[in-house]
């Protein structure tokens, strides 16, 4: 079972990304479940999801607390949060960050980053991260295919938002995937 922990601020779509990953998931044949984790949070303030994604049924209802991926839609949440606490080794942390992975200490684990919020406000003219950061996760981690984050997207979102996101997922997607090569 791979778990992946997602951290951003109210507002910014965590708990969609989240839901957004398992419905891909599903839709690769997968068992997957994404729930958020609630406190007082308000727009801008930390806030967590949770993806599980598996080959047999989910049978386990707890929040994420070793995680095999990290996901860091704002990384101004560094300075506030523990961010990588659990990580598993050898896990995997993406960053939304205009900085090079090697700006960030983290160890034991690979990191990538890639400027989601330059690539929403050139495609979605909005500082709407998320489906950016699940073509990056798509292209880094292969546990769902760039096809499946589409139709996830398309199911998910509606009007014309539908559109920017699918090219924001495939511009990030191909992205990731020339920095990987």
């Amino acid at each position: 079972m791979k778990e992946i922990r997602f951290h951003g601020r109210g507002g910014q779509g965590v708990v969609t990304a989240a839901e957004i990953l398992a419905a891909a998931a599903f839709k690769n044949g997968k068992y997957a479940q994404a729930f958020p984790y609630f406190g007082p949070e308000r727009r801008g303030a930390p806030t967590t999801a949770f993806t599980r994604i598996d080959d047999k049924p989910i049978r386990t209802r707890s929040q994420v607390k070793k995680p095999d991926y990290v996901v860091v839609q704002d990384s101004s949440l560094f300075d506030v949060v523990d961010v990588l606490d659990g990580l598993k080794n050898d896990g995997l942390v993406l960053i939304n960050s205009n900085k090079s992975p090697k700006d960030f200490k983290v160890k034991n684990a690979k990191v990538y980053a890639i400027d989601a919020t330059s690539l929403a406000e050139k495609i979605l003219h909005a500082p709407f991260v998320n489906t950016i950061i699940l073509g990056a996760l798509a292209a880094v981690t292969n546990e769902v295919t760039l096809e499946s984050i589409k139709a996830a997207v398309k199911e998910r979102l509606a009007g014309k938002a539908v559109e920017g996101n699918i090219r924001a997922v495939e511009e990030a997607y191909k992205l990731m995937k020339g920095s990987i090569e």
